[in-house]
């Protein structure tokens, strides 16, 4: 009695195995019937959403957008350097700013031309339900210079800030500073002789 009662208890169990097997199986045959509809209709939907164009147009009307905000030197600044200067609004901070698109907001002291550090923020696009996530260029550049210009001390606060050569080379911040001081330097000559002097006679 005894042996024939363990017999039917590993008999018992043997079967249940048995059985869970099968219907682990049956599960996964199901979901692999299953995967190629389901990739096809997630390739169908991609592919439909999907606009190869969609990110030209977005960084286009951004700059639309950023060259309506700002003045006439800080647009032709970020369309021929790719970088925007912005000046320290408080006296305390003796210091500017370069903003990049996606990259941190670098603090540097103007006279020395010593770079402070970086102000690392982002600015995630929350309306897109595909593609990137980031803001077009123009966008981000666009939202780090009304921060700043609006509200300096909050986003200095808010910001991490990381020592200079975290994420942008010393190396290129102090080229930028150079190409920068070089534009101002063409600026300022071009429009010294596209300004009349006070008592010249135009020749004949």
């Amino acid at each position: 009695m005894l042996a024939f009662g363990t017999l039917s208890i590993v008999l018992l169990a043997l079967l249940s195995l048995l059985a869970l097997q099968r219907a682990r199986h049956g599960a996964v045959a199901a979901a692999l019937r299953s995967l190629p509809s389901r990739l096809s209709d997630r390739g169908t939907h991609t592919l439909a959403d999907y606009d190869p164009g969609r990110e030209l147009r977005a960084e286009q009307r951004a700059r639309e957008l950023l060259r309506s905000c700002v003045n006439e030197e800080e647009w032709a600044m970020y369309r021929e350097l790719g970088f925007m200067r912005v000046w320290a609004s408080s006296q305390e901070h003796a210091c500017a700013y370069l903003i990049y698109p996606h990259k941190p907001i670098l603090a540097y002291v103007p006279d020395l031309a010593q770079i402070v550090g970086e102000y690392c923020v982002e600015f995630p696009d929350q309306t897109r339900p595909y593609g990137s996530p980031r803001l077009p260029d123009s966008d981000d550049v666009l939202a780090k210079w009304i921060r700043l210009t609006a509200d300096e001390r909050g986003l200095i606060e808010q910001a991490n800030m990381h020592l200079p050569g975290r994420q942008i080379r010393i190396a290129k911040a102090r080229r930028d500073l150079a190409r920068l001081a070089a534009w101002e330097r063409e600026r300022s000559a071009a429009s010294a002789r596209a300004t009349p002097r006070v008592g010249s006679v135009p020749a004949l």
